[in-house]
């Protein structure tokens, strides 16, 4: 039988908004695993490290040079026979590691409906017919824009951003911002869907308009960011600054020129997260990253509508047709993360502050697990998961075992961890201060601890 602990090879992608060479994580951890096909050029943008059985960059098997996907399809053990007749034979997430130079594309991923819509009609953009919850960790400080911002606040920037009514047009931007006003205090189903309706027609109307009406339109918002200084914007609104919005729309300016993107960031939730806070997203969520590195998990599948930031093929009708068009202040779409309650510290792990984090989002797909071990000899006993696990090292240095098998881990390592398998994590820091810390994605279908599914 297929020994349950597997260190693997993981392909980095090279894409324009990647940070470049070493400075990139993607580049340093791609690294860390020796290959013929790889080295880091200093020049080069490396922005995602996927870690999976996705086809468009399968993992391998480090010793053997054989995909995952095999391994998996050859001995489905190391899924769970739960897991491998629910998803195929194939592991049901892709775990990414993303290190981000200049912002990725304003975008949304389709519901699996829609997924399969859009791999039937056009398989070249949509590659798959699989739908994309998605959960990014901060690795390092990490800026975004995450869902639609509370009503009030676009009818604000509508208000005091010329340049933005410019665009949507004064009967609309008036329109809109009487509905927000006059339906304030009314939660009734029918008012929610009349006010996301608006927002609708607001947003169309800005994604819909010509590159000359844009193109003029940002002449005019770049202008007004160097003379409105702290009072670009109407001054912010309490989330955001008036001069933390006027260098985010210099700096994206500088990035992509004239470009619709510069215009949805007023729609949309600016937000930052330092090391170790989350954010998860739906299907049909609208978002853009911005800058930082981040760990990455999704349901297995490489779908995205995008319609601004970006060179790549935009599908700005389906885009504008798909969005759920939910608002919400940013606080209420981070996620909130317990403490792992199926892992056992040592004495030492828990003398020095070590600390074992679950993020677990309301899907069946995924959930990750945040592990901080400090100092040297702190250990973490994980009780065995009846799906499969992929652990990687982001800081820090240390053991991995399972059952009889003991390898080094650190910075960069990827293992896949087989089902039903107990595995035990021990940092070899060389003094207190040093930090050892791991990511594991998961999957289990029915937690056999407690006879849920």
């Amino acid at each position: 039988m297929q020994v349950p602990l597997i260190r693997l090879q993981c392909g980095a992608n090279s894409y324009e908004w990647g940070k470049k060479g070493s400075a990139s994580a993607v580049a340093r951890f791609a690294a860390a695993t020796p290959s013929d096909d790889f080295a880091v050029q200093d020049d080069r943008p490396y922005a995602e490290l996927w870690m999976g059985t996705h086809p468009s960059n399968p993992s391998k098997d480090v010793t053997t040079g054989r995909t995952l996907l095999d391994l998996v399809q050859d001995n489905k053990a190391l899924l769970a026979s739960s897991v491998a007749a629910r998803y195929e034979n194939k592991l049901p997430f892709l775990f990414k590691i993303l290190s981000i130079g200049k912002a990725l594309s304003i975008q949304a991923h389709p519901n699996k409906k829609l997924a399969e819509q859009l791999h039937a009609r056009d398989p070249r953009n949509y590659p798959d017919d699989n739908h994309k919850p998605e959960m990014a960790i901060a690795i390092t400080p990490f800026e975004g824009l995450c869902g639609f911002r509370p009503l009030e606040e676009i009818a604000h920037f509508l208000r005091s951003v010329p340049a933005l009514r410019q665009l949507v047009g004064d009967d609309k931007a008036k329109e809109f911002a009487n509905l927000v006003e006059s339906t304030k205090d009314d939660e009734s189903a029918e008012a929610v869907e009349r006010r996301k309706k608006a927002l609708q027609k607001v947003f169309a109307a800005v994604m819909s308009s010509s590159e000359a009406d844009m193109a003029a339109a940002t002449k005019v918002l770049v202008e007004s960011t160097a003379s409105a200084g702290s009072d670009f914007a109407g001054g912010g609104v309490s989330a955001t600054s008036g001069s933390v919005l006027a260098e985010l729309v210099t700096r994206l300016h500088g990035q992509f020129g004239p470009d619709y993107g510069l215009f949805v960031l007023f729609f949309l939730n600016y937000v930052t997260l330092q090391p170790g806070e989350a954010l998860f997203l739906r299907a049909d969520d609208i978002h853009a990253y911005v800058s930082g590195d981040i760990v990455e998990c999704m349901a297995s599948s490489d779908n995205v509508v995008r319609a601004g930031f970006t060179p790549k093929f935009k599908d700005v009708g389906t885009l504008v047709n798909m969005l759920t068009y939910n608002y919400a202040p940013i606080d209420e779409q981070k996620m909130h993360p317990v403490d792992y309650p199926y892992a056992t510290l040592n004495r030492t792990a828990y003398s020095s502050g070590s600390a074992i984090t679950l993020y677990d989002p309301p899907i069946d797909e995924f959930s990750v697990v945040r592990t901080n071990l400090r100092g040297s000899g702190a250990k973490a006993t994980f009780d065995p998961v009846d799906g499969p696990s992929i652990i990687i090292c982001t800081a820090g240095k240390g053991k991995i075992s399972v059952g009889p098998t003991v390898q080094e881990i650190k910075e960069g390592y990827v293992f896949f961890v087989g089902a039903t398998a107990e595995c035990v994590l021990e940092s070899e820091g060389a003094s207190d201060d040093d930090e050892f810390i791991t990511f594991k994605a998961f999957c289990e279908v029915e937690d056999h601890r407690n006879g849920t599914s």
